[in-house]
């Protein structure tokens, strides 16, 4: 079976699931499946919208029903749970619309608002805005980066190269950004005294 089969028979399915675990990275090679016809524009757009839709009303839900559930509670002594819980107590609305934006903060941050009191339809009804507009945004942004990556590479028939090439460079941006996060979080347990009055 070629790739084309292959992506076209399980490329929604592929992008609903890899916007709920992975997120940006996957919705943007999705975005450059697009621009290769592979997908469409918006169906691919839907996929990733209730992908991550689905993993954050997940966690919120995780947060709101298990409270007492011991990966709840380790999570809840969390640096990054502390610090959702504070932003969203100071802009209720705009945290989350934005959370899914903000390094760091992604993932902890649904399950933080389920332990407050927000009503869950506001949060879904928010949040499901949110993931539209984040669908959007990175599926067309893959889709401009297929045509910067066309204009380079050509129109040539066997993209799997450039596939492969694109997921090569996702893969170090992700294990820098790791990195990154884990320096961050050393230097925060060396100061808590400054994290905690942030």
């Amino acid at each position: 079976m070629s790739l084309e089969a292959i992506v076209s028979q399980y490329g929604l399915p592929a992008l609903f699931v890899g916007a709920g675990v992975e997120g940006e990275t996957v919705v943007m090679l999705g975005g450059m499946l697009v621009h290769r016809g592979l997908l469409s524009f918006w169906p691919a757009i839907l996929a990733a919208s209730l992908g991550s839709l689905t993993a954050d009303q997940l966690f919120f839900l995780i947060g709101r029903r298990l409270r007492s559930w011991p990966l709840v509670e380790r999570t809840r002594h969390r640096p990054a749970f502390k610090r959702a819980r504070q932003t969203f107590e100071r802009y209720p609305t705009g945290f989350i619309l934005l959370f899914r934006f903000l390094y760091g903060l992604r993932t902890i941050s649904p399950m933080a608002i389920g332990t407050t009191d927000v009503p869950a339809t506001r949060f879904l009804a928010l949040n499901a805005l949110a993931a539209l507009i984040w669908g959007t945004l990175f599926i067309t942004l893959g889709y401009w980066f297929g045509q910067g990556i066309q204009t380079v590479f050509g129109r040539a028939r066997h993209y799997e190269y450039v596939l492969a090439f694109v997921a090569g460079i996702a893969a170090v941006v992700l294990l820098v950004l790791h990195i990154a996060r884990r320096r961050h979080n050393r230097r925060g347990d060396a100061l808590p005294s400054r994290r905690e009055g942030a």
